[in-house]
């Protein structure tokens, strides 16, 4: 045998083996110092640390391999420890421990314990997680919800306020137009109906979500303040307002029926008036400015005429009612017509004046020719001259027409200094009250001063008896009735108070009137 103790013995290192030749060595101290430097250079290189890694799990695995496991990182398999376990009890196995029964229990009961954790905490994942899915499915409805709800809240609010809002309407065409937005409104009922269903059905949807699996929801939706009540609240509003709209546009369409039918009559008769008096004015003027007969035959025409307004009287009449009824139902337009009571009025009481002052015009004219013994020749040339003259047919001319007229007639009226004073002088006269215009009664008398001079105090006299129905004094309404407004006012102004016993509060002497115009009277 070998004798290891003598070998080892034989490689002692001490001082007598330390010698100056290339054989010898240091101490075993400085061996030793050396060594450690070794391994410390080892334990740093990443390489070796590497291959320590890669020797120790193939090891590990050798052993675990009988366990039915290995491992791929020993930092991460052997953290939780059960690997470690099972390592340990395959080595204790192997080396045929006393106590490795026990240990081998210990570490199975471990082992059983760990996996009950592992199937707790794997049935907590899956609760936690399907709660999770659960109260997002529930977020997502609630979201939905607000969504539809916002904008249908909306749509509630603006209904019932248009259900609510006054309407004024003065024709059958705006009711019209309200009652068809209102049946278009209503035709959308049906659909809001089914919308208001789709909401309630999220919300009931997530209540349901959350009851069937016992999930607790902290207060209302996070999303809206819109609750279920209020909708339902609110929809029930709007279908009761619903009738009453409907009540109160079929109301306001019967009478605005009625004030259309009031239209209808007003304006059928007013086209009617309104025409027969215009037609009725033109008449008279025609028969004022034309020369058709004697004046005697004009004066017959216009007392026909003048019957004919009176007797229709009854239409104006007629008339009136209706525009009384158009007031009282407040009616303020009506396009049927471009006639209104007041235009109607206006021409009635043109057409009545015009009448009375063209009556009494050809009566003083009659009055006129016979005080003047003026022809009805003259007469008819004085109406040429004059028409020719009055260009727009008003029965009157102006200054410029008016001496265009003199000049024809052969008056020297020229425009120079000498005819301008003429014509001032002639323009006083037929004109006194400034006015700027010349009526066919004043052309007259004009005409009949210069062209006649057999005019006596007595014919005046006589005429103005005629006017005074044969009294001995006249009154200024009966001249203001009888003349022209402007010669009325100038004997007015002119006469003196008659004072016979006869006499009545505003009489006027007439005689003596003519008689300082014309000089003695023999009557």
């Amino acid at each position: 045998m070998v004798d290891y103790h003598a070998a080892n013995q034989s490689y002692q290192y001490g001082p007598s083996s330390a010698g100056n030749g290339a054989g010898g060595g240091g101490s075993m101290g400085d061996y030793m110092a050396q060594e450690d430097d070794w391994d410390r250079d080892l334990l740093l290189d990443p390489a070796w640390e590497k291959q320590q890694r890669k020797t120790f799990t193939a090891w590990c695995n050798s052993h675990l391999r009988k366990a039915g496991t290995q491992i791929e990182n020993i930092d991460e398999d052997f953290r939780d420890g059960l690997k470690l376990m099972l390592l340990l009890e395959v080595i204790s196995g192997e080396l045929d421990y006393y106590d490795s029964h026990n240990v081998n229990t210990r570490c199975q009961k471990i082992c059983d314990q760990w996996d009950a954790l592992g199937s707790l905490t794997h049935s907590r994942r899956e609760a936690l997680e399907k709660t999770e899915k659960q109260l997002e499915a529930i977020d997502q409805l609630h979201l939905e919800y607000a969504k539809r709800a916002a904008p249908f809240n909306n749509w509630m609010e603006s209904a019932m306020e248009d259900l609510q809002d006054m309407f004024i309407v003065h024709t059958i065409e705006e009711i019209e137009g309200l009652i068809s937005a209102h049946d278009q409104f209503k035709s959308t009922l049906p659909d809001a109906d089914r919308e208001r269903e789709a909401i309630l059905a999220i919300h009931k949807e997530a209540q349901r979500i959350a009851e069937s699996n016992h999930i607790k929801l902290s207060g209302s939706n996070p999303y809206t303040t819109v609750t279920p009540q209020i909708i339902n609240s609110k929809w029930e509003k709007v279908q009761q307002l619903v009738p009453k709209r409907d009540h109160a546009l079929l109301e306001e369409q019967s009478k605005q029926q009625s004030n259309e039918h009031l239209r209808r009559q007003f304006a059928s008769q007013a086209n009617v008036v309104g025409p027969w008096i215009q037609t009725k004015m033109e008449e008279i003027g025609r028969i004022s400015i034309e020369m058709n007969g004697t004046l005697e035959d004009q004066l017959s025409h216009l007392k026909q005429y003048e019957r004919s307004i009176v007797d229709y009287k009854p239409n104006l009449d007629l008339l009136e009612q209706q525009h009384q009824l158009i007031q009282e139902a407040l009616i303020f337009d009506n396009k049927h017509t471009n006639y209104t009571m007041e235009h109607i009025r206006v021409g009635w009481e043109q057409l009545l004046t015009t009448i009375a002052r063209t009556i009494n015009e050809v009566e003083n004219q009659i009055l006129t020719r016979d005080a003047k013994g003026i022809s009805q020749e003259q007469m008819q040339e004085f109406r040429a001259s004059f028409n020719h003259f009055d260009k727009d047919h008003g029965g009157a001319l102006g200054p410029e027409e008016f001496k265009a007229c003199l000049i024809s007639l052969g008056y020297d009226v020229e425009n120079d200094r000498q005819g301008d004073a003429e014509f001032n002088r002639i323009m006083s006269l037929v004109d006194p009250n400034h006015s700027g215009l010349v009526t066919f009664q004043a052309f007259i008398d004009f005409m009949s001063r210069e062209t006649t001079d057999t005019d006596t105090a007595d014919q005046v006299i006589a005429s103005f008896k005629v006017l005074a129905g044969d009294k001995n004094f006249i009154t200024a309404e009966e001249l203001r009735r009888e003349l022209p407004p402007d010669q009325a006012e100038y004997c007015i102004a002119r006469m003196a108070p008659y004072q016979g016993p006869d006499a009545v509060p505003g009489a006027l002497d007439y005689k003596s009137f003519s008689t300082a115009l014309y000089g003695e009277s023999d009557l």
